[in-house]
C-alpha cells in the first residue's frame, strides 16, 4: 500500500546499492567511509536528476535540499567536510551548482515524512535483491517503483539503481535475476 502510494505521487527516487558482502577487508577501513562514498554517488545523481528535471521546475533556485536520516556515529560536519574537499578537487561528476553543502541537515527518520517516503522506496528495491530467510527476493515493488526511478532514456542502471561493484560484475540468484532483467533489461 505504502510504495503504491510512492508510485502515485509526482516524484523521482535515485538508489545506490552497495554489494557489502564481496567488497574486500579493509578496502573502506576509515570510519563511515563507505557511506561516505556511496553518498558521493547518491548525491552524484541527485545532483544529474535536477540538471534534467530544472527545465521543468521554474520553482526556487535550482538547488537541491539534502536531508539524511540521522545515523549513530555519523557526523554532518565531517560528511560536509568530506563533500567540500570533493568539490575543491574536481574529481567528480557532481552537478555542484545544484548542491548546497551547507544547507544539508540530518534528521531523525521518524520526524521527517520525506526521509520515511525514502525508506519505504529504497525498502522496495531490497526486497527484489535480499533474500529472506527462505532464499525468496520479491521483485514485485521493484516493479512498482520502476515509473519513479529516476532514468534517461531506458538506462536506470547508472541513473535510478547504482549498483557497487557494477552488476555487470556480479552473480546474480534466479530469485534476484528480474531485478536485473527490470532495470538493465
Amino acid at each position: 500500500m505504502a510504495i503504491n502510494g510512492i508510485c502515485r505521487r509526482s516524484m523521482r527516487m535515485t538508489a545506490v546499492i552497495a554489494n557489502k558482502p564481496i567488497i574486500p577487508e579493509g578496502i573502506y577501513g576509515k570510519k563511515n567511509q563507505l557511506y561516505h562514498y556511496m553518498s558521493r554517488y547518491l548525491i552524484e545523481r541527485i545532483s544529474w536528476l535536477c540538471r534534467d528535471l530544472r527545465p521543468n521546475v521554474p520553482e526556487g533556485d535550482g538547488r537541491v535540499k539534502i536531508i539524511f536520516a540521522r545515523r549513530g556515529g555519523m557526523s554532518t560536519d565531517d560528511f560536509k567536510t568530506y563533500l567540500r574537499l570533493l568539490a575543491d578537487t574536481d574529481n567528480t561528476q557532481i552537478n555542484w551548482s545544484v548542491i548546497d553543502i551547507d544547507g544539508i541537515e540530518a534528521h531523525d527518520q521518524a520526524a521527517r515524512f520525506g526521509l520515511q517516503l525514502a525508506d519505504i522506496a529504497v525498502s522496495g528495491l531490497t526486497w527484489a535483491l535480499e533474500p529472506d530467510f527462505y532464499g525468496n527476493c520479491e521483485p514485485r515493488f521493484a516493479r512498482a517503483l520502476k515509473p519513479v526511478i529516476y532514468h534517461r532514456g531506458s538506462n536506470y542502471m547508472s541513473y535510478g539503481t547504482k549498483m557497487v561493484p557494477s552488476h555487470d560484475t556480479l552473480d546474480f540468484s534466479q530469485e534476484q535475476q528480474p531485478f536485473i532483467d527490470l532495470f538493465a533489461g
